[in-house]
C-alpha cells in the first residue's frame, strides 16, 4: 500500500512539474514575443516605394482606419493632391481636390446601398483627450482633417473628429500640428521618394469665374497658395502587411453637415435656395 501511494505521489509531482513548466513557458513567450506593428507599403507611380510602420498603441481608430480602406483597395489610383515644399504631402482623397469624405462601403463592401453613407472618425491627439505621443517629425503621417471653426468658434469638436481618409506625410518637422491632428505612423524606408514629390512643380487652385469680381479677387497682401502638382502624383497601390493580426473596423462617426447646421442655428434651409 504504502509503494502504491509512492508511484501516486511521484506522477502527481511529475505532472505539478509538467503544468509549471507548460504555464512558465507561456509566460515567457507572451512578455517575449515581439508584436511587429503594421508595416504600408505605398507604390507612388513614377516614383517609387514608400514604406511606413503604424503605430496602434497610439493612434487605433485612424491605423484600423487606413487598414481597412488599404484592404479594399481605396487608395489604389488616387493621388497626392496637395504638396508644399518644406511642409508635407496629402493624399487619400477620393475626389482628388480635398473635398472628398469616404463612406462606409469604402470600409466594408457588405454595406448596402440604403445603409451606406458618408463618415469620419475620432481625432486621436491630445487638444481631443487623447495621449499620442507621436510628434509631427520629418516622415511621419498624420491624419488631415477640417477645420469648421471659420463658421463659428464653437465647432471645435466637429472639427476635430472630422479625419475620414485623407493623410499627410511631414517633410520636415513641424510642432505647431503637435497635439491637434492624429500622427498614426512613420516613413521607414522611401524618404526619399518623399521628398523628390515634395519638389514637384505646383500650381494655385484655379477659381471659377463669377459675376462679381470681389469673389475671385486676391486678398491684398495675401499670397495665393501654390499646392497643387502641376502633372498627377498617382498612389498606384497600396497594401498593409498585419502580420496576421486582425484590427478589426473602425468606429465610425457621421459627418458635420453645414446646411443642416445652418438650419439649426438660424432656421434656413439653404438647400431650398439652390437650383
Amino acid at each position: 500500500m504504502k509503494k502504491g501511494t509512492n508511484i501516486i505521489t511521484i506522477i502527481a509531482l511529475v505532472v505539478i512539474v509538467i503544468l509549471l513548466g507548460t504555464v512558465s513557458y507561456g509566460y515567457y513567450r507572451a512578455i517575449t514575443m515581439e508584436v511587429k506593428n503594421p508595416i504600408v507599403t505605398m507604390e507612388v507611380k513614377d516614383f517609387g516605394t514608400i514604406k511606413l510602420e503604424l503605430y496602434p498603441d497610439m493612434a487605433p481608430e485612424a491605423v484600423t482606419n487606413f487598414i481597412k480602406l488599404a484592404q479594399n483597395g481605396f487608395y489604389d489610383g488616387l493621388k497626392f493632391h496637395r504638396v508644399i515644399d518644406g511642409f508635407m504631402i496629402q493624399g487619400g482623397d477620393i475626389n482628388g481636390d480635398g473635398s472628398g469624405t469616404p463612406k462606409l462601403s469604402n470600409l466594408d463592401k457588405q454595406i448596402s446601398e440604403n445603409e451606406d453613407r458618408e463618415y469620419c472618425i475620432t481625432g486621436e491627439f491630445l487638444a481631443n483627450g487623447y495621449n499620442n505621443k507621436i510628434k509631427h517629425k520629418e516622415g511621419v503621417i498624420s491624419m488631415a482633417r477640417a477645420d469648421y471653426t471659420s463658421y463659428s468658434p464653437s465647432l471645435t469638436t466637429e472639427s476635430y473628429n472630422s479625419g475620414g481618409s485623407q493623410f499627410f506625410i511631414m517633410t520636415a518637422d513641424n510642432s505647431s500640428l503637435d497635439g491637434y491632428y492624429a500622427a498614426f505612423g512613420k516613413v521607414i524606408e522611401g524618404m526619399d521618394i518623399v521628398h523628390n514629390i515634395e519638389k514637384v512643380e505646383v500650381k494655385a487652385e484655379e477659381k471659377e469665374t463669377t459675376e462679381n469680381a470681389e469673389e475671385t479677387t486676391e486678398t491684398e497682401g495675401e499670397e495665393e497658395e501654390k499646392s497643387i502638382p502641376v502633372n498627377d502624383v498617382i498612389i498606384s497601390k497600396v497594401t498593409v502587411e498585419t502580420y496576421g493580426i486582425d484590427y478589426g473596423m473602425p468606429k465610425t462617426l457621421e459627418t458635420w453637415n453645414y446646411y443642416d447646421w445652418i438650419y439649426q442655428m438660424y432656421g434656413i434651409d439653404l438647400r431650398s435656395y439652390q437650383q
